[in-house]
């Protein structure tokens, strides 16, 4: 029993340094190659360690990554290297991460374009905008909002009461 227990351990242990060595190659995260291959083996029906290609187009609707027929083809062309018709969790690994860096540089983007217009508010450069500022702001971008619903997103936006909103508390009004 021991025995097994030990060797149990022993799999874990290697399969998070394959895990680990695998993310470090493709740059992503450890956090993000666990989810990975918890994707992976949701897929992985018959625990063979493979997913039919096929599965890959419905993988990617479900990321939020629509492919046409032909788009589709051709990434099952390029991943499927040994065209054997399934893809192991390696190849599966090695296309999510172009996704996944994709989905990064238009986080960076979002927030670049965010702390530009921040700045613009914050004239003074003194790293918040008033309350006061913000109630005008919301008021432009949505001309039939109430009062009351007006004041109840100051309050949870300007957590603290201080009566400004820092770059945090703003990029959190924005992106949630």
């Amino acid at each position: 029993m021991a025995a097994a227990k030990a060797e149990a351990i022993d799999k874990k242990a290697e399969l998070d340094e394959k895990l680990t060595e695998l993310g470090k190659s493709l740059d992503i995260s450890k956090e993000q190659m666990r989810m990975l291959q918890t994707t992976f083996n949701s897929f992985d029906l018959e625990k063979k360690g493979s997913i039919p290609v096929e599965m890959i187009g419905q993988i990617l609707d479900m990321l939020g990554h629509q492919q046409t027929s032909d788009e589709l083809a051709a990434i099952i062309l390029e991943i499927d290297e040994d065209q054997n018709g399934f893809v192991d969790f390696e190849e599966f690994a090695h296309l999510a991460a172009r996704f996944l860096a994709e989905e990064e540089e238009d986080t960076e983007a979002i927030l670049r374009e965010l702390k530009d217009a921040f700045r613009i508010y914050d004239k003074e450069g003194l790293g918040f905008i008033t309350t006061d500022l913000l109630r005008e702001i919301l008021k432009e971008l949505d001309d039939k909002i109430t009062p009351t619903d007006l004041d109840q997103m100051i309050e949870e936006i300007d957590a603290d009461g201080s009566g400004t909103v820092d770059w945090d508390e703003f990029k959190t009004m924005m992106i949630g």
